[in-house]
């Protein structure tokens, strides 16, 4: 990264349609992939691209969130001359806690000030992808945007909810709506914004004392004519993972090596909180396909077209497919799941027959014994 850039990562008020999958924790903390977090893509993404210095904005069920970011070691983001900060909301009344993003970033304005960062790149968790945000700088620099938006052209609609925005013939945003809205448009926007941190913190002071409180909706939106905001085409894989259609779908398609191959290695790794498991296991009598098996499972079924996180036993002449079998989870003898969800630490009984649908997967909560 040539030029001075911090990261923020904004969990303020995410669009959050995952049912019982954030019952208990953050939308950023929904494991996805049998190993990752929704979070790792974009704070990978960052890192990559020489970004290391980013602040996490929380916002509520953050335990876990803390708990799997840590120090941030994971991410090489331990050291002196970098950092990972988790800022939590500055105060647990309920009224102030349901104001918008900007009112949050004012309350941690002393973060900003204090940086020497010259730029800021301000995302969401819930965008699975992996972006090189060093050209999307250089792209801000060289069209002399005030803001550049990344968004995705798309030819069928994207599953999962998203904010639809219209380019003139120079790709400048000329018209943005929110995440629901009857805009006709092949372009979205991936919820991720590069400006300067004198321009974040004027747009923070000045909406907030017209009594407004919302990045996009007040700061961003309302001064398209007075901005120059500028869209950048991402041309990689794309999953927008806020509903439980689209967790499922997006999970499903890893299956598929290139896409796994694309999300996960181009144009960087992808990384995650370190543990410590011994290999999978596979009995003899064991029969995977097409599946993607975490370190510390154990099988002694049939596994296809799955996703088996951390710690998951499949007992004998059970047979799971189609399906997301999250860490310690525990499929009993002769019982057959498909088209599923299951937490972590679901035991499936002996004998059990779960199904759901393609469109429709059954959901099972955290240690739930079915």
């Amino acid at each position: 990264m040539k030029h001075k850039v911090m990261g923020v990562i904004n969990l303020i008020h995410e669009s959050d349609e995952l049912e019982r999958l954030t019952q208990s924790r953050c939308l950023a903390t929904v494991p996805f992939g049998a190993r990752y977090r929704l979070i790792d893509f974009v704070l990978s993404s960052m890192v990559n691209s020489g970004i290391n210095h980013v602040a996490v904005f929380a916002h509520t069920k953050y335990r876990s969130l803390m708990d799997h970011l840590g120090s941030g070691k994971s991410w090489d983001l331990q050291h002196r001359q970098s950092g990972l900060f988790i800022l939590p909301p500055g105060t647990d009344d309920i009224q102030e806690i349901s104001r918008g993003d900007l009112y949050h970033f004012y309350q941690h304005r002393d973060y900003f000030n204090r940086s020497s960062m010259d730029y800021v790149v301000i995302t969401r968790s819930h965008m699975v992808c992996n972006v090189d945000f060093d050209e999307v700088i250089a792209r801000h620099l060289e069209t002399e945007a005030d803001i550049t938006v990344i968004c995705k052209q798309h030819e069928q609609p994207l599953s999962g909810t998203a904010r639809k925005v219209r380019l003139d013939e120079g790709g400048r945003i000329v018209a943005m709506q929110d995440s629901y809205g009857r805009m006709v448009s092949n372009t979205s926007s991936m919820e991720m914004y590069v400006m300067r941190k004198e321009l974040l913190m004027e747009l923070v002071e000045t909406s907030l004392a017209q009594g407004q409180d919302h990045l996009v909706r007040h700061a961003i939106f309302s001064r398209l004519d007075q901005l120059k905001v500028q869209a950048y085409l991402y041309e990689g894989y794309l999953g927008i993972v806020n509903t439980l259609p689209s967790y499922y779908e997006h999970s499903m398609n890893l299956l598929n090596s290139r896409v796994y191959k694309q999300l996960f290695f181009q144009p960087g790794p992808i990384y995650t909180k370190v543990k410590d498991e011994p290999p999978a296991r596979y009995a003899e009598c064991s029969r995977v396909s097409n599946s993607l098996i975490a370190n510390g499972c154990r099988i002694e079924g049939t596994v296809t077209n799955s996703i088996l996180f951390r710690g998951v036993h499949v007992e004998p002449g059970a047979v799971v497919q189609d399906s997301i079998i999250m860490q310690n989870g525990r499929i009993g003898a002769g019982s057959h799941v498909q088209f599923s969800i299951l937490d972590k630490d679901v035991l499936v009984e002996a004998e059990r027959d779960i199904r759901g649908a393609a469109t429709s997967p059954f959901l099972a909560g955290k240690r739930k014994v079915i």
